[in-house]
């Protein structure tokens, strides 16, 4: 690499520095000019990770949903600092006048501006900026300006006017539509003025209404992305922790999660249904909603595997769901095999496969892999819903209970509604679990009620 870094060179450079041995490290640095060596720190660019740089293209707001530490607030920083900063430090930027918008002026201050990932921190000696106290506001030696407001008091962002804001937290603040109706009346100056928004998304309507705006784009980040600039020991607690719950995936993982209005289960319920001990099982089964084809493309075959503990009378019988093992785009005998050692890893008794679109074909398949498997056939004589109400009671009666590690059917789960299944596809996972439930708690605790067919 030569003495001049072009474009290219910065969006993938430091990708490239990483992964070379050290004489490549050293003689790239040493073609440096001393000039370029300064500056280098703080050529973003060369540095940022994919989901910290501004997307391409013709956008009003720019929305960074990401965990913890996963780098929102040094993205937040040097947008604002692109936005305002020309080519040499006295030079004009696109933007003169930029609205800083925290949850509190605290906020703004420590976080935005004089965090370690603040505006101040990023900037290059010749082109940091002074903070006027007095103003709440940062000047740049070019002129521009920043400044400072809070979510709290809406009001105070009626009258001013910028060509672009960076908002941080959006979905922590108390008036937060307020607010950001707010600031979209200011955003006048300019021929295109933006916002940068950086949060950790949670399910509040000023976000979810954001994010469906046609101009609004998004970025998404892992906690885990940013673990080169994060502490293993800050990790390390906050997988132990929160892995595998509703908050890890929001605050970890940077996942709006939405609960579908009217749904059967929602994730509150599910989060508080966690267990880590598992007792010792009366029954063990894998149940199996098989799809139509086997085809790239086809929905899913839901394999799903629950085990029960039912000692005494139903109302004290109680399951855990332990695992989902679903497959996609299988073939028959691909899918027959999964459910198989799906049955082989857990002990399981039995496996239960609804045959509505396979028929005979379905028990064929699995037999063909291994012909002494012991299946149950069941028929889907009524709908979705109501198949799934009675198994949505024993989890609102507290009597099932999910590992870790069950995300995509849990999102399936928290869309299934009374009016059927809001999202894409069929719900295969639900379905599976479902069957399981069935077979394990509904249709034994109904013969238990009717003494005349008990098993004996």
């Amino acid at each position: 690499m030569g003495s001049t870094l072009n474009e290219q060179d910065l969006r993938s450079g430091a990708v490239w520095l990483a992964s070379a041995d050290a004489a490549v490290r050293e003689g790239f640095l040493r073609d440096l000019s001393q000039g370029e060596i300064l500056a280098l720190p703080y050529l973003f660019e060369f540095w940022a990770m994919p989901h910290q740089l501004p997307p391409e293209g013709d956008w009003r707001a720019w929305a960074i949903l990401g965990g913890r530490g996963a780098g929102k607030t040094r993205a937040g920083s040097e947008w604002v600092r692109a936005m305002v900063e020309g080519a040499r430090p006295l030079d004009q930027g696109r933007c003169k006048r930029v609205a800083l918008v925290g949850e509190t002026l605290d906020q703004v201050r420590e976080v935005m501006v004089f965090g370690e990932s603040g505006i101040l921190a990023c900037s290059p000696p010749d082109r940091r900026p002074n903070w006027n106290a007095t103003r709440k506001a940062l000047v740049w030696p070019n002129g521009a300006e920043a400044m400072a407001f809070s979510a709290h008091d809406p009001e105070s962002l009626r009258g001013p006017q910028f060509d672009a804001a960076w908002v941080d937290e959006l979905a922590k603040w108390k008036k937060g539509q307020d607010t950001w109706d707010m600031l979209q009346f200011g955003l006048r100056l300019g021929e295109r003025p933006q916002v940068c928004v950086t949060t950790t998304p949670r399910n509040v309507g000023v976000l979810k209404a954001l994010l469906k705006v046609p101009t609004t784009r998004v970025t998404h980040a892992l906690t885990e992305a940013n673990r080169a600039n994060l502490a293993e020991s800050f990790l390390e607690e906050v997988r132990a922790r929160y892995q595998d719950t509703r908050l890890g995936r929001q605050e970890l993982d940077g996942v709006l999660l939405e609960d579908t209005e009217g749904a059967l289960w929602t994730r509150e319920m599910l989060d508080a249904l966690r267990v880590q001990d598992l007792p010792e099982f009366d029954r063990i089964i894998v149940a199996v909603d098989p799809p139509v084809t086997g085809k790239v493309g086809s929905d899913a075959c839901g394999i799903v595997v629950v085990g029960a503990v039912l000692k005494g009378p139903p109302q004290e019988w109680h399951a855990v769901v332990l695992d989902d093992a679903t497959v996609q785009g299988r073939s028959p005998t691909g899918w027959a095999n999964a459910a198989l050692r799906a049955m082989e890893h857990w002990g399981a008794d039995r496996l239960v496969a609804e045959v509505n679109q396979g028929g005979d074909m379905v028990e064929t398949v699995l037999r063909s892999v291994d012909a002494l498997v012991p299946v149950t056939k069941v028929h889907a004589s009524r709908g979705k819903v109501s198949r799934a109400e009675p198994v949505a009671a024993l989890y609102e009666q507290g009597r099932v209970r999910h590992v870790g590690g069950l995300a995509d059917l849990e999102d399936q789960m928290s869309r299934m509604t009374q009016m059927g299944y809001d999202g894409k596809g069929s719900p295969d996972r639900v379905d599976a679990l479902v069957w399981a439930l069935t077979d394990l708690m509904i249709t034994p605790a109904a013969k238990w009620r009717r003494p005349s067919l008990r098993t004996l």
